[in-house]
């Protein structure tokens, strides 16, 4: 296949009978494909809150521009670039880029890897008024121009991350295009600036957070309804993506695994659920998160294939359960990781233990705070408890032999009087 060449955007009416053209069909624009497509958005106010928000950082570190990355990495979820744009379903290549000015005067600027009808579905579902192709892969060149249409040839361009939890940036051979094509400009690699953006969310996020907390709790009891002897893990897998992609929202991960109560050799479900076979009498357990409109939110309950056995029974009303609810009551604003983390010797004390993770943050992914059993990983905003912060409460309780867990997690919201849970389903055991 041939590259296309270094051209401008045309408009379909000069190329509509001449798409044949490999130019022509990667760079053409204002066509009539999908317009009547239907893609649900944030509002403009919360749109204009997030490039506030951005900008006032960038006015703060003396940046002219960013290059805000994005892509598929379980971690990044789009990131930065699709908190700004809408495009939280990216594949097509480790990152999409959005060019931002610090002059809120200058439209940002999508750089898509696609072209033709890929990137005329995408113009329909994000907000960006500005979408250009990636010219076969070579983002830098188009990325490049974009920062010299706005006259910051000579400036100071922040690059952020693709992937915070790794820390990973732009891919090599982007960043040295742009360092060839804009030899006298700054590039200055930037740390995780988005996380705070967002640490505390808008009421519009929250809203929408409440909606995935709903189709949360319907795929757990596509599992609960669907877990009958003879199904297979991976069908089960089926069943909550079908959930998912019903209501227009997608999954993070669907972590899916079952085991035998009466010789348990499981503590946390499998991140690749397999074809093993359910049978009468087996505990599967589970986590699922939900990206919905840009935003996560996950759920996790076991789940017994009958009756439950007395040692899983035992296990969940003497440990997993009061526990659990012991470390529910710590969610509520002035509360500090560091109180939490001391209370996750609970497990210890009742002579159990646990995985080391107790809470995560939540936003367009599993992130930061990180509150285990020992050690804390957050930055000094998010220490302590604020209303509007989102979180994942998730310890895994597990017998001292290690052979069974009982793991069970909920996502919250902290709010001026406590906290509220955006899933709806109790904290019981459940039995198909």
């Amino acid at each position: 296949m041939s590259e296309s060449k270094n051209l401008p955007q045309s408009s379909f009416n000069s190329i509509r009978s001449e798409l044949d053209s490999s130019a022509n069909f990667a760079n053409f624009t204002d066509s009539p494909y999908y317009e009547d497509a239907v893609y649900p958005k944030f509002s403009d106010q919360e749109y204009a809150r997030r490039y506030s928000l951005l900008r006032e950082y960038m006015k703060k570190n003396n940046l002219d521009a960013m290059v805000v990355c994005g892509g598929p990495n379980h971690w990044s979820a789009c990131y930065g670039m699709g908190w700004l744009t809408n495009h939280t379903r990216e594949w097509h290549g480790i990152s999409n880029y959005l060019v931002v000015s610090s002059d809120k005067n200058q439209e940002p600027t999508l750089v898509y890897s696609m072209g033709g009808s890929h990137i005329e579905a995408t113009r329909r579902a994000v907000v960006s008024k500005d979408v250009r192709s990636s010219r076969n892969g070579r983002f830098y060149e188009v990325v490049s121009d974009r920062l010299s249409e706005m006259g910051l040839t000579k400036s100071r361009i922040g690059l952020s991350m693709i992937d915070p939890r790794f820390f990973d940036y732009m891919p090599v051979n982007q960043f040295n295009g742009l360092k060839k094509k804009l030899p006298d400009t700054e590039f200055v690699f930037l740390p995780d600036l988005f996380h705070e953006l967002w640490c505390e969310k808008s009421e519009e996020e929250i809203s929408v957070m409440r909606k995935a907390g709903e189709i949360c709790d319907q795929a757990l009891e596509a599992i609960r309804a669907n877990a009958k002897p003879g199904v297979k893990e991976y069908e089960l897998r089926a069943e909550v993506a079908y959930v998912m992609h019903k209501n227009d929202s997608d999954f993070n991960f669907i972590i899916i695994g079952s085991t035998p109560m009466s010789d348990p050799k499981q503590f946390f479900g499998n991140p690749r659920p397999s074809g093993r076979v359910i049978k009468q009498g087996d505990l599967i357990l589970n986590e699922l998160a939900v990206e919905y409109r840009g935003l996560q939110v996950q759920i996790g309950s076991p789940i017994c294939v009958g009756k439950p056995s007395e040692k899983v029974e035992r296990f969940w009303n003497e440990v997993a359960k009061p526990g659990y609810e012991y470390l529910e009551k710590a969610l509520s604003p002035g509360v500090t990781l560091d109180e939490l983390s001391k209370m996750g010797k609970w497990y210890r004390d009742h002579g159990s233990q646990s995985r080391p993770l107790l809470l995560h943050g939540l936003g367009v992914s599993s992130e930061r705070p990180e509150c285990s059993l020992d050690k804390i990983v957050a930055e000094p905003y998010e220490r302590t408890f604020k209303p509007g912060m989102t979180v994942m409460l998730e310890p895994n309780a597990i017998t001292l032999d290690g052979n069974l867990g009982l793991f069970v997690g909920r996502s919250y919201v902290i709010t001026e009087s406590g906290h509220e849970a955006l899933t709806k389903t109790p904290i019981e055991l459940l039995i198909s």
